[in-house]
């Protein structure tokens, strides 16, 4: 048992309610499309940011080390791999966790100067928050740790290509509201974490208007931009998860809050943020996975390296909704019964239900939002989450759910105890 030195310092139930207050009032935007030197505040030209709690250099492993020497060979930082780590080693190149500069990361995250980023504001709390642009539906990725000529190629027609036509047309319809899109989206089918078709469908919709126009105007790559979003399924998820990290934020720093406001992970482990213990990281073990493999791997090649798209989850997206998107069976295992079990399991360590956010298959129910570290505790229920899985030799070679390990809420909980003289009981 953790026991503070005394009882009641705190109103743990008024700041709860507050933070939750503060998330789902959260009124995202995406404003514009800008270049991350630009837009992100404190960025610089030899930053490299990355996914999960910081870490010095030396302890990158994997297919996250990779990935971030891959950033630094796109961005010119480097002109061979054994230049990039040198520089990484010396620290002429250096490297920042995406959270702690407003950015959030899908798996490896990276960020690299010249890259295109959603531009989200909370339109009710005034925060930003950044996104960068989805490379596109081929396995090897930056962010799955892969850098070759093809990902190169990617990269740029991603900042040459698609970026300036969505960002052009976002301004043309003065920004578009995610909120009531994301709202749409879970009722067609979604849970705007591992499936968007539905919302990325949406927002090509919501940008048409400004289309047309710049049609009509001859604006160059529209069609081709319209093209990409049309087979890109997955074009969605990183505007999901820019307005789950504005909304998220927006509960952040309430003295006395046990609801986490963050999870991520890296290739060392799985890390939490919670609302009263402001930007501080609880880190664990890697996550606890289940999933479904592409044809060809195997269980022996899943690794980690890294991923904040669990954003979505924090404030009741993603394995939060996943009995919105029973058609993901098919994508990473499980069954309709499996999926609407967890489902139901996440509403016993959450503080309470989305107004916005509704499971038609529930009777459109709110989803659950707003982990409570008290309510994992004494359930002993772990937060599930929809993922990609990576594997050893870079890409992605599956799918499926994994699990926060409770290590990370225990120390959390030890922390609130101390910070804020709540008393916590942690079942051992």
């Amino acid at each position: 048992m953790v026991t503070a030195a005394t009882q009641g310092a705190v109103d743990i139930e008024k700041a709860n309610a507050d933070a939750f207050e503060r998330l789902t009032a959260a009124d995202p935007w995406v404003i514009d499309v800008g270049i991350a030197r630009e837009v992100i505040p404190g960025y610089t030209d030899d930053l490299i940011l990355t996914s999960g709690a910081p870490m010095p250099w030396s302890e990158y492993v994997g297919g996250q080390r990779e990935a971030l020497v891959g950033g630094a060979l796109f961005e010119g930082l480097a002109a061979t791999r054994e230049e990039a780590i040198a520089k990484f080693d010396s620290g002429e190149i250096r490297i920042g966790a995406c959270h702690d500069y407003g950015a959030v990361g899908s798996l490896a995250g990276i960020y690299t100067a010249s890259m295109p980023v959603f531009v989200v504001e909370n339109r009710s709390g005034g925060n930003i928050a950044f996104c960068n642009f989805y490379e596109g539906k081929e396995p090897r990725r930056l962010n799955y740790g892969c850098y070759d000529q093809g990902v190169h190629d990617r990269l740029l027609y991603v900042n040459d290509v698609l970026a300036p036509v969505v960002a052009e047309a976002i301004r043309r319809q003065g920004g578009i509201a995610l909120k009531p899109l994301i709202a749409r989206a879970l009722r067609m089918g979604d849970e705007v974490h591992s499936r968007n078709a539905a919302a990325s469908v949406l927002f090509s919709r919501a940008i048409l208007p400004a289309v047309l126009d710049m049609v009509a105007e001859e604006v160059p790559n529209v069609r081709e931009t319209m093209l990409h979003l049309a087979e890109n399924d997955y074009f969605f998820l990183r505007l999901s998860m820019a307005a789950a990290k504005a909304s998220a934020d927006a509960m952040a720093g309430v003295a006395g809050s046990t609801l986490v406001t963050a999870m991520a992970f890296s290739c060392r482990g799985f890390a939490i943020r919670v609302s009263g213990t402001g930007d501080r990281w609880f880190e664990g073990p890697p996550p606890i996975h289940e999933g479904k493999l592409f044809a060809g791997h195997s269980e022996d090649e899943i690794t980690w390296m890294g991923g904040e798209s669990p954003i979505t989850e924090t404030i009741g997206l993603g394995g939060f909704a996943q009995a919105c998107a029973l058609s993901l069976q098919d994508y990473q295992g499980g069954s309709p019964e499996v999926m609407i079990s967890r489902n139901l399991e996440m509403y016993d360590i959450v503080h309470g239900e989305n107004p916005h956010y509704r499971i038609p298959l529930f009777g459109f129910r709110g989803t659950p939002t707003a982990v409570d570290v008290r309510k994992v505790l004494a359930t002993g229920v772990l937060p599930v989450m929809d993922v990609g899985l990576a594997g050893r030799d870079g890409g992605q070679i599956g799918a499926g759910v994994i699990r926060a390990p409770r290590e990370c809420f225990e120390q959390a909980a030890e922390a609130l105890a101390v910070d804020h003289a709540i008393e916590t009981e942690v079942p051992r």
